[in-house]
């Protein structure tokens, strides 16, 4: 039986390899206003874009156990809600169980 836990944070890692990428080459085109990342949730049929600046996503990404998520897209059975930002995200904890799936900052 495949182990959901590891899909779902596996999934998340992804995304945040895609917003990575986002944030590169925003930062290459010296992108000052807001970018669109992608929202890094659990849920599998999520294709939600959130609207960051580069700054605010860098923030976030200094730990690497935050992650952004859309308002309404926390699982508090598995991650600690860090704060949200006026209805425009929210960031979230990832348990440790799953930093093993989080790539290095």
């Amino acid at each position: 039986m495949a182990d959901p836990t590891g899909r779902v944070a596996r999934n998340e890692a992804v995304f945040r390899e895609v917003n990575d990428r986002i944030r590169e080459v925003s930062a290459h085109w010296a992108a000052a206003d807001a970018v669109a990342f992608v929202c890094e949730c659990s849920l599998a049929d999520c294709v939600e874009a959130l609207t960051l600046t580069l700054e605010e996503y860098e923030a976030i990404r200094v730990d690497p156990t935050w992650f952004v998520v859309a308002p309404g897209h926390v699982v508090p059975e598995s991650e600690r809600l860090v704060r949200t930002e006026g209805g425009r995200y929210s960031v979230v904890e990832k348990s440790a169980a799953e930093e093993f799936y989080l790539p290095s900052a």
